[in-house]
């Protein structure tokens, strides 16, 4: 009768020979390297400074609309909270002891918000809307939290350049920029 402790050991050793092998560059005739086009579908992330923000372009008018159908069941009609998160207010909250951490008052960065939406929104249909939308949404947002005028349209640069309220409540990265090194290169 074996052990389980030999079991234990047996398994551990067949794992580190699998990892060994693995490294070794031997196949086992599993998966197959991703497509250029699979990893491209896949690399859609926004940087803070708004790198990599796709063409197009939407209005806090055309926003509205979208949030309307799309959005306003979770998170409000005016971005108040519901099931989903409350998107507005909490300006000069964080200090307290009750912060409100909300777009306009939490986040550092407004690509990040393109970016978090694109990704992950609407909740039960991520990624379903067009960047357009997408860009939309996010004014309607903005201008909710005091941002962005009544009649802002973003777009990849006006979107870049918009200065967050909790812009300088992060502690900076110190790690080297990869994106910034490497396009140097």
């Amino acid at each position: 009768m074996v052990s389980s402790r030999h079991r234990l050991s047996a398994c551990a050793a067949a794992l580190v020979a699998l990892v060994a092998a693995a490294d070794a560059g031997e196949r086992y005739g599993i998966g197959r390297p991703a497509t250029q086009a699979e990893i491209a579908a896949w690399d859609i992330d926004i940087d803070r400074d708004g790198r990599k923000l796709p063409p197009g372009r939407g209005s806090v008018a055309h926003g509205r609309e979208v949030f309307d159908t799309q959005c306003a069941s979770c998170h409000g009609e005016r971005g108040e909270g519901g099931i989903g998160d409350r998107l507005v207010g909490g300006q000069g909250s964080l200090a307290s002891g009750k912060p409100v951490k909300t777009v306009g008052s939490f986040w550092p960065y407004a690509p990040t918000l393109f970016d978090y939406i694109r990704r992950a929104m609407p909740l039960n249909a991520p990624q379903s809307l067009s960047d357009d939308d997408v860009y939309a949404v996010s004014a309607y947002i903005l201008k909710l939290n005091g941002l962005v005028p009544d009649d802002a349209v973003l777009d990849p640069a006006s979107l870049a350049r918009i200065r967050m309220p909790n812009r300088d409540g992060f502690v900076p990265d110190p790690r080297p920029d990869v994106h910034r090194s490497n396009a140097s290169k």
